[in-house]
C-alpha cells in the first residue's frame, strides 16, 4: 500500500512530495531520505572524477572536485537555513513564501551538480553547441537541467526507470532556473525587462533561447508538479526560498573555494592580484572617466579590468550595485587576500594547511552572517540573499578567478584539448550508433537510454528516432568521469592497448 500526495496544504504537499512513498517511509524524515538516495547514486559517486576548473591529475595537487564541492555547498546551504529559521522574523517570512527546511536544502545543494558532464563548465558549453547543431536537440544540453533529468528519469533503480523518487520539495529546491529553455513559463523569462539571471539569450544566437534553464521540456510536467506547492506563493519564474539558499550557497563555495584552490596550486600570485587592485585604487577617477571603448583597448593597463567589472555591475545589477560598497569590496579583498592569504606561497606544511583553512571558514562565516530573507527581491535576485557589502566582494573575489585563472593562457590551451576530445567522442559514439551491424553490441546503458528517449518523445515528432539517438549520446558522455571520457575515446580511436579494462566505461 502507498500513500499519495493528497489534495491538502501546500506545506503538507511539500512533505510528501510528488511521487507515491511507501508507509515505512514516513517513520523517518522524508527529506533525509531523499539525501540518502542521491548520496547513494552513482550519479554522486562519479563527481569524484568530475573537473570543477582543473582536473586534479593536471594539477599534481589536491583541488576542488564536483563532488568536494557539492558536499561543501551543502555544509553552506544547511548553515544558511539553521540560522534563518532560527530567527523568528525571517522564519515567518519564509513560510509565508513555502518554506525553508534544512534537510530539503541540504539534499537539493548535494543533487545540483550531478548532471555536470566531463571537464567542468567547458564541457557544459561544448555538449550544448554539439547537442544543437550536431545532433538537432532544440533543448541542447545545460548541467542545471541535466540533473533535473537525472532525478527525474535516467537514474535506473529496479526494473523501472523512475529517477531518484524525489519529494516535490527536494526537486522544486533544485530548480535554480525554473524555466524551459524555450517556452516555458509564458511568457518566458529572457522576454522580461530584466530578465532573471541566467534567462538571457546569448548575444551570438538570440533565437536559442535562455543561456540557463533548470529542465529540458521532456521533465516541464515534473517541473510543473514540483513547483505546484508554490502557486501564488512566488512568482512562476522565480526560485523557492529552498532553491535560493542553495543557489546563494553555491555563489559563495565559488568565490571562496576556486581561490583557495589556485593558491594552492600556485597560479595565483601576490604581485599580480596587488597590481590589478591597488592600481585601480590609486587611479579609480582616471579610470572612471575613460570611454568604454577606450577602456577595451587599455586591456594591459593595471586596474582596466576590474574598472570594467565595476561598469558590468552597474549594467547588470543595478538594483544593488554601489560604488562606495564596491570600493570597500575591493579594499576588504586586498587585505584579506593580497596581504594575507597570498603573502606568502603554499608549500604544503601544516601551518600553510591552516592558514588555507581559517581563510575559508573566516570568509564563509562573513557570508553566512550576512544572509537576509527579502519579501519583494529584485527580478536579478532571489528571496534569500547576501547584504550589499558581501554581495560586492563575492564579485570581487570571483574577479580575481576568472582574471588570474580562467584568462590564462595556457589553460585554454588544456581546455581546446579537451573541447576537442569531446567533439570526437560524440562523433565516434554516433558513428557506432548508426551502424546497422553494430546495434547488438552497443555499451548496454546507451541502448537503455536510446529507448528512454524514443519513449519520451511524441510519436508523430520529426526525426524521433534521430533525435532520441542524439538525446540518449548526450545523457550517456554526460555521465562519464574526465578520466571515463578520455579512456573511452583511447579505445574508440585504437589507441589502447588494454581491453577488459575499457569495459568499466560500457
Amino acid at each position: 500500500m502507498a500513500i499519495m500526495e493528497p489534495p491538502v496544504e501546500p506545506r503538507a504537499r511539500r512533505l510528501f512530495g510528488g511521487s507515491a512513498r511507501a508507509l515505512g517511509d514516513l517513520a523517518t524524515n522524508p527529506f533525509r531520505a531523499d539525501r540518502d538516495r542521491i548520496v547513494g547514486s552513482p550519479f554522486f559517486t562519479r563527481l569524484g572524477g568530475v573537473t570543477q576548473v582543473v582536473s586534479p591529475g593536471g594539477s599534481g595537487l589536491l583541488v576542488h572536485n564536483r563532488l568536494t564541492h557539492s558536499l561543501k555547498v551543502a555544509q553552506v546551504a544547511r548553515a544558511i537555513a539553521e540560522r534563518l529559521t532560527a530567527d523568528g522574523r525571517q522564519r515567518d517570512l519564509m513560510e509565508k513564501l513555502g518554506g525553508c527546511d534544512p534537510d530539503v536544502v541540504e539534499a537539493a545543494a548535494l543533487a545540483h551538480d550531478l548532471g555536470h558532464p566531463p571537464f567542468g563548465h567547458l564541457g557544459e558549453r561544448v555538449l550544448d553547441r554539439l547537442a544543437r547543431q550536431r545532433l538537432g536537440l532544440a533543448d541542447g544540453f545545460e548541467g542545471n537541467a541535466q540533473s533535473y533529468r537525472i532525478v527525474t528519469s535516467t537514474e535506473i533503480r529496479g526494473a523501472a526507470t523512475t529517477g531518484l523518487d524525489l519529494t516535490a520539495a527536494v526537486r522544486a529546491a533544485m530548480l535554480k532556473y525554473p524555466w524551459t529553455r524555450l517556452d516555458h513559463p509564458d511568457p518566458h523569462p529572457r522576454l522580461m525587462d530584466p530578465p532573471p539571471r541566467g534567462a538571457t539569450a546569448p548575444f551570438d544566437d538570440p533565437d536559442s533561447g535562455s543561456v540557463k534553464f533548470g529542465a529540458y521540456r521532456t521533465e516541464l510536467d515534473d517541473l510543473r508538479q514540483a513547483r505546484a506547492p508554490f502557486a501564488g506563493r512566488i512568482a512562476d519564474w522565480q526560485q523557492t526560498v529552498e532553491a535560493s539558499v542553495m543557489d546563494t550557497a553555491d555563489d559563495i563555495a565559488y568565490a571562496i573555494h576556486d581561490v583557495e584552490d589556485f593558491y594552492r596550486v600556485g597560479v595565483l600570485q601576490q604581485g599580480a592580484v596587488a597590481a590589478e587592485l591597488m592600481a585601480w585604487q590609486r587611479e579609480g577617477a582616471s579610470l572612471r572617466a575613460i570611454t568604454d571603448a577606450a577602456l577595451t583597448t587599455s586591456a594591459r593597463r593595471p586596474g582596466a579590468a576590474i574598472e570594467r567589472l565595476r561598469r558590468q555591475l552597474h549594467r547588470k545589477d543595478g538594483w544593488i550595485a554601489d560604488d562606495d560598497a564596491f570600493a570597500a569590496a575591493v579594499e576588504h579583498v586586498r587585505g584579506e587576500l593580497v596581504e594575507g592569504l597570498l603573502a606568502l606561497p603554499f608549500d604544503g606544511s601544516i601551518e600553510a594547511e591552516q592558514y588555507v583553512t581559517r581563510f575559508s571558514a573566516r570568509w564563509t562565516t562573513r557570508f553566512v552572517d550576512a544572509i537576509t530573507v527579502v519579501e519583494q527581491p529584485s527580478v536579478r535576485s532571489g528571496h534569500v540573499l547576501l547584504g550589499p557589502a558581501q554581495w560586492h566582494e563575492v564579485q570581487v573575489l570571483k574577479f580575481v578567478h576568472h582574471r588570474f585563472v580562467l584568462a590564462r593562457p595556457d589553460l585554454a590551451l588544456h581546455q581546446r584539448g579537451q573541447a576537442r576530445l569531446l567533439g570526437t567522442l560524440i562523433e565516434a559514439l554516433l558513428e557506432w550508433l548508426l551502424d546497422p551491424e553494430e546495434e547488438s553490441r552497443l555499451p548496454r546503458r546507451l541502448h537503455d537510454l536510446v529507448e528512454l528517449a524514443e519513449a519520451e518523445l511524441h510519436p508523430r515528432t520529426p526525426d524521433r528516432i534521430g533525435k532520441a539517438r542524439g538525446r540518449a549520446i548526450v545523457d550517456f558522455v554526460a555521465q562519464l568521469t574526465d578520466g571515463q571520457a578520455v579512456a573511452m575515446l583511447d579505445s574508440l580511436s585504437g589507441r589502447s592497448g588494454a581491453l577488459w579494462t575499457d569495459a568499466f566505461v560500457l
